[in-house]
């Protein structure tokens, strides 16, 4: 292309160094002739006005399409995007021109302008900087401007699920709302008036938040929920759960490959099989600590289920998960009860100034817990992994718990020995294969890192790559396979020109001809990082180094 019209889709996004916004191409012009198009760009800008939903731009340079990774287990961006349907990312700066701002009052970005003005609400009434950031994410769902710091601060905790809209506030909505039915003493006729009204307002609010998987999950399910009482049935939750679910992945397939997706359901089904067989282990008297008890049942019962997943997603296993819990989910439940009526009753004077304290006040206090338990000691597991096989056994060991009591002993002890023996054996195959000696070579955009293991032992050079990009480039792969979190270094071994003899291992490095050669008898095996798998490739006693990850199996 050698230039494209394209329309708005969102408010701008403050960047460090620019802002970022959503466009949806509506022509393209290609060897003079302009032609419809389709398709979403994600774009950064440095205009000194922002860009708004529904503005038509005309850009002078062509999009690039996503990059996919290049080194194993790196985070795939590409695929991220291309489940939102978004295949393009360019930098625009200045070069762009607005050429119709007519779409500014369509109906079509009603919503976007809703949220937008909420978040400005929350903005002009919070007076704490920090409250306003976490204000935005749980009340509204816009993570975007989270600092760093308070991001970790609720990751170690355990908590972080807070901060996303789900089912958890959508849950608190709905018991706001239900929790006012029995002191209305409506009729029976106005009382379903009222649950339908409770259905649209969780709707609304499900909208205006994004529409998130667990978001819908739990619209979905409060909704029929509601259905069931309106015809004075109680629905299995089992049905409910599974009907939603069926329901999400017709609507888009995709959505099972989101981790929200998957967490979701996941806390749900162990929530609602494993909490009633925690919480029958203590029966306290006490009002407030059956209260507690009910809560610390149902944090251990999510996490049980949910803490293979997080493993194997994000390596990290947040050790204080039960205090964070105990202590901030009823905080949550108190800013969501300030929140709520600060979005919709907000903008009357006084009643937005005093509302907007108390939630100033409420999220501080929250933060405070956070960086409370942030300070204790072994806050968090990380660099943590977990193979599928035994994230399947985990699950499969706690069906067998859940099912215990009901089920046929007999038959669940030979389907547990069953499934220990097949993941034993899964684990000592995948020991045995593994190699003795191999190098990797990681890509990085300005030169590569080298990571060469001989047995147990890992030894390491870089050649280029900042240690700030380690952590995304090298430390995945590393984690996932079980290497040192701190391995030693090779030894550069200077010798002919830019030659480097990286001992121990078998190989010298040509930092100008981007090449090494191997010492020594040719390698067994050299793949490339293609696509997301390893390709293998003709082995010889040298290799061009280009954008790309090898792996050399000695």
């Amino acid at each position: 292309w050698e230039r494209y019209l394209a329309e708005v889709r969102q408010f701008d996004l403050k960047k460090p160094n620019s802002f970022e916004n959503l466009l949806e191409l509506k022509a393209v012009n290609d060897a003079g002739q302009w032609k419809a198009a389709t398709g979403l760009i994600l774009v950064y800008h440095q205009a000194p006005t922002p860009l708004l939903p529904g503005q038509l731009i005309k850009v002078k340079k062509f999009p690039a399409r996503i990059a996919g990774p290049v080194n194993p287990q790196e985070f795939d961006y590409r695929s991220f995007l291309a489940r939102k349907e978004v295949h393009f990312r360019q930098f625009i700066g200045k070069d762009f021109v607005i050429i119709d701002s007519t779409g500014l009052e369509s109906s079509d970005f009603l919503v976007i302008r809703l949220r937008n003005h909420l978040a400005n609400q929350l903005n002009s009434l919070l007076p704490d900087e920090r409250s306003k950031q976490i204000a935005m994410a749980l009340l509204l769902g816009q993570k975007q401007t989270l600092d760093r710091d308070l991001r970790e601060g609720y990751v170690q905790a355990g908590v972080m699920h807070i901060l996303a809209v789900s089912g958890l506030h959508v849950g608190i909505i709905y018991a706001l709302f239900i929790g006012l039915l029995k002191p209305l003493k409506l009729s029976k006729k106005w009382a379903r008036i009222y649950l339908l009204l409770v259905v649209v307002l969780i709707w609304v609010y499900a909208i205006i938040t994004g529409l998130s998987p667990s978001v819908i999950r739990a619209a979905t399910m409060f909704t029929l929920i509601s259905l069931g009482q309106l015809r004075e049935r109680k629905p299995s939750i089992f049905n409910v759960l599974a009907f939603s679910a069926m329901l999400m992945i017709t609507l888009n397939p995709e959505v099972i490959f989101e981790v929200g997706f998957q967490l979701s359901y996941l806390a749900v089904v162990g929530i609602a099989l494993i909490q009633p067989l925690i919480l029958n282990w203590w029966l306290p008297k006490n009002a407030v600590l059956e209260y507690f008890w009910q809560l610390t049942s149902v944090s251990i019962a999510a996490q049980l289920a949910t803490f293979p997943l997080t493993v194997f997603y994000f390596h990290v296993f947040p050790t204080y998960f039960l205090i964070g819990n105990l202590l901030i989910i009823p905080l949550a439940f108190l800013i969501m009860q300030v929140g709520v009526p600060l979005l919709a009753i907000g903008w009357i004077p006084v009643v937005g100034e005093v509302l907007g304290w108390t939630l100033s006040k409420l999220i501080v206090m929250q933060i405070y817990i956070v960086q409370f338990i942030q300070t204790l000691p072994w806050g968090k597991l990380d660099r943590l992994t977990i193979s599928l096989p035994s994230m399947l056994l985990c699950w499969f060991l706690l069906v067998i718990w859940a099912s215990w009591a009901q089920g046929k002993k007999k038959l669940l002890i030979y389907l547990s020995c069953g499934f220990l023996l097949i993941w034993s054996s899964s684990s000592l195959f995948q020991e045995l294969v593994h190699p003795m000696e191999e190098l990797l070579i990681y890509q990085g955009e300005k030169g590569q890192a080298f990571d060469y293991r001989f047995g147990k032992q890992l030894y390491a050079w870089n050649q280029g790559i900042e240690p700030a990009s380690l952590s995304y480039l090298v430390d995945p792969n590393r984690i996932v396979s079980n290497q040192a979190l701190i391995p030693l270094p090779m030894i550069g071994i200077p010798g002919v020109e830019n030659q480097l003899q990286l001992f121990p291992s078998p190989i010298i490095f040509d930092e100008k001809a981007s090449e090494i050669y191997f010492l020594g008898p040719q390698p067994r095996k050299i793949s490339v990082w293609s696509e997301g798998q390893w390709r293998a490739q003709a082995t010889s006693d040298t290799l061009k180094l280009g954008n790309y990850a090898f792996r050399v199996l000695f």
